[in-house]
């Protein structure tokens, strides 16, 4: 098995960008952001997820 390895900048920040999003959506009533918190908090775990697993993304 691999050892985790850093993700990229960006794909920390995309990953954080749609992590927050999905907090905010769950605690303030913004109308796109909270029918989604769930899938935006999804979208920002995959992509860490990734970012770790995968050397170049």
């Amino acid at each position: 098995m691999k050892s985790p390895s850093a993700p990229k900048q960006i794909t920390w920040v995309i990953g954080l960008l749609f992590g927050i999003l999905g907090i905010i959506g769950h605690y303030a009533n913004v109308p796109f952001l909270t029918e989604n918190n769930y899938i935006l908090l999804l979208i920002g775990f995959i992509a860490l997820a990734a970012g770790t697993t995968f050397k170049d993304i």
